[in-house]
């Protein structure tokens, strides 16, 4: 008896990407004594366990089995949890993320809504009683207490479980639900990167909380359609142009003492980051509504008052970036700057790099160095076309620690760097453990081989030099002309050509299909520089215009059949694929457009207002960029191609909406296409037969709408 393998899209799809299996969130103690990360048991188990590497030794250990905590139980998520790892993208089950106290000592978590702890050299772990469900769990940084969310409200439990008591509850006559403490509103964890409401104190005797009144925020709703008997979903969603919720902060000491922080929260509503560490005052960084200025604030924890620590403007818009803002061991402030051109790391007032560097984010800070994940600049003599490097930087000059082409990061602490490493010719990630630049200890990866590896060609197109990857057939005879699938995300934090095996791996199946897939990372896509970036301000249709630079430049150099042109794309991809078939039938004979946002008036203030501007103020400009008005369909163009539209039912990013009025406008302008619901499905597409059918279907309309038999 024979088993017939699994078909790609299937283990893809079963394995999470082929990421299950792989380790990832990683700490490392201040001693360097111990690493703690995340890691499921094998290539196909979604559930991760906490788990432990003891660097002097080399030797691993699972410190929390969520299988053991539960008794073998089915976890059970609320919708709080839900919604949180949505914008995340969280798409693993057991423990998905931990918090560890100064000494990673002690790790707490959460699963089934259920607090647990762990006690890291130990390798014990516990529940913790305390009301449930339970939101992001943090010990102080002493490791005797634990922070937690609960309906709302911030409180505090003994790292025993002993004294839970409520450190900070919404007023009684706040409307149920409106008011929480201690939590991200929705455009922090959706745009921000700010993903927690609530900050210890270094002695661990006071919280920094953030309590958010989303009362002003228009009520929407989600349903599923498909169980009719369900009562919808109403979700707070902050649309283009109107209010958003209400952020304010306080410090609240266990002694009972609540000081509200101030500033000037009608001119910088955002509250964009917070970072308190021993090194100086709670910092904040908080934003204009049009993003064009911003503050960095320091905090006096006694009396609630902020002083002016550096200001920012720019024309454009300003940038968030991960790690920053932060103070240095010595007090100096670290943040990512646009200056001359160039997205440079500055030190205080000082730019400690130039040009020749494009800095990602600040990944650590010691008393001697800045550690930062940073691409080829403007300024570099070699592009590096998709890599990503990390390098160690002070006054003195910078040192590259990441050799190999490819996409790096890494995490660091007492004197032990974790650098994990993605590269072309090699499938998943490789995570070493590195003391003074020299590898240590490994951590090994259960996840699967993908089984195929992609024939990916890095280089640029067009006279812009747009970075693209370029995937053959396995089987490619090198001569014959193909039809070709253009498969970009192509906007704002979304880059698609990388030097790293696994980011190719469906465009390398749809290749197999018999395609030449591009990927072409045009004007708006990080990792350039700020120009390249910001180019789009009140035009994201350049995105379409470089699509089709770059195909056509590569034209010239690899066998692509123009007469056979299709996209497909998901979210901001979805929607250059619905522009590319309306707006440049010329080009593409076909397209995919998945969860695609049609009328950028339906989409979240942080994001669309960056780009966009406010829509009561240029009502023409969102017409321009939006597939869909009120009038119907947005400056279409003859003659009409194919196009499939795919949406999720419940998904609260890019709500369905979108869709449904793309449809619509279609079929009131005579335009066949083809509408693929997916019930149950968010923005993001876990379940296992759902991904695998959709990369089938999409293949299948491929095929038809081409006219490849």
């Amino acid at each position: 008896m024979t088993t017939e393998p699994l078909s790609f899209p299937r283990r893809y799809a079963r394995t999470q990407r082929f990421t299950s299996g792989a380790p990832r969130a990683f700490t490392v103690s201040p001693d360097g004594s111990r690493v703690v990360f995340l890691r499921s048991a094998s290539g196909t188990e979604r559930a991760h366990q906490l788990w432990v590497l003891d660097v002097a030794e080399g030797r691993e250990r699972v410190a929390a089995d969520p299988a053991a905590l539960l008794g073998g139980a089915t976890e059970h998520l609320s919708q709080e949890e839900r919604a949180r790892r949505e914008r995340s993208r969280e798409g693993g089950a057991g423990i998905v993320g931990y918090a560890t106290d100064a000494a990673a000592e002690l790790a707490c978590f959460t699963l089934s809504g259920r607090l647990f702890t762990a006690e890291l050299r130990a390798g014990t772990a516990r529940e913790l009683p305390v009301p449930g469900p339970v939101i992001d769990p943090r010990p102080s940084p002493d490791g005797t207490l634990v922070a937690y969310v609960h309906g709302g409200a911030l409180r505090v439990v003994g790292a025993e479980g002993e004294g839970d008591r409520v450190v900070a509850e919404p007023e009684p006559v706040a409307a149920p639900g409106s008011v929480s403490y201690g939590t991200a509103e929705f455009i922090a964890a959706e745009e921000m990167g700010r993903s927690r409401g609530f900050w210890w104190s270094p002695e661990g005797d006071r919280l920094l909380v953030a309590r958010v009144d989303d009362t002003p925020v228009q009520r929407w709703w989600i349903s599923d359609p498909v169980h009719p008997e369900a009562e919808p979903q109403r979700v707070a969603y902050p649309a283009a142009g109107s209010a958003n919720a209400e952020v304010r902060l306080f410090v609240f000491g266990l002694d009972g003492v609540r000081t509200e922080v101030s500033w000037d929260r009608a001119r910088y509503p955002y509250l964009a980051h917070a970072h308190w560490s021993a090194a100086g005052a709670p910092l904040l960084l908080v934003q204009a509504r049009d993003q064009r200025s911003q503050l960095f604030l320091a905090v006096d924890p006694d009396s609630g008052t902020t002083r002016m620590v550096h200001a920012d403007e720019d024309p454009t818009w300003l940038d968030l970036f991960p790690g920053v803002p932060c103070w240095s061991p010595g007090g100096q402030l670290v943040r990512i700057a646009d200056e001359g051109g160039a997205r440079v790391l500055a030190f205080g007032e000082r730019p400690l790099t130039g040009a020749q560097l494009h800095v990602r984010a600040v990944l650590d800070v010691s008393a001697d160095d800045v550690l930062i994940a940073a691409s080829a600049g403007e300024g570099a003599n070699d592009p590096e076309t998709g890599e990503v490097h990390v390098y160690r930087v002070n006054e003195l000059g910078l040192e590259r620690v990441s050799q190999e082409p490819g996409v790096h990061s890494a995490v660091r602490a007492g004197g032990v760097t974790v650098l994990v490493s993605s590269v072309l010719d090699q499938p998943g990630a490789q995570v070493q453990v590195l003391r003074a630049g020299k590898p240590i200890a490994t951590i090994p990866s259960y996840a699967e081989h993908p089984g195929l590896s992609p024939r990916v060609t890095l280089t640029q197109g067009g006279a812009q030099k747009i970075p693209c990857a370029v995937l053959m057939p396995t089987d490619y005879d090198g001569d014959t002309p193909l039809p070709v699938l253009l498969d970009p995300y192509g906007g704002p934090h979304g880059p698609r050509v990388l030097a790293a095996h696994n980011a190719h791996l469906t465009s390398q199946w749809f290749a197999d299909q018999g395609f030449a897939v591009v990927v072409a990372d045009g004007r708006g896509t990080p990792g350039r520089s700020p120009a390249w970036e910001k180019a789009i301000r009140d035009d994201l249709t350049l995105s379409l215009d470089d699509q089709v630079e770059a195909l056509h430049g590569l034209a010239e150099r690899f066998p692509l059949d123009l007469s056979r042109v299709a996209i497909r794309g998901w979210s901001y991809g979805g929607w250059l694929a619905g522009l590319a078939v309306l707006r440049r039938p010329d080009v593409f004979h076909a397209g995919i457009a998945g969860a695609p946002v049609a009328d950028w008036r339906l989409y979240d203030t942080h994001y669309t207002e960056r780009y966009l501007g406010d829509p009561a103020a240029s009502p023409a400009t969102y017409a321009k960029n939006s597939l869909v008005t009120d009038e119907g369909l947005s400056a279409p163009a003859e003659p009409h191609r194919p196009l499939m539209i795919v949406h999720g039912l419940a998904d609260d990013n890019v709500v369905v909406a979108h869709s449904l009025r793309l449809s619509s406008a279609l079929l009131a302008a005579g335009r066949p296409h083809e509408v693929l619901p997916l019930s149950g499905v968010t923005h993001m597409t876990p379940q296992e037969t759902v991904a695998e059918n959709l990369l089938l279907l999409q293949v299948d309309f491929l095929r038809r709408a081409l006219g490849l038999g």
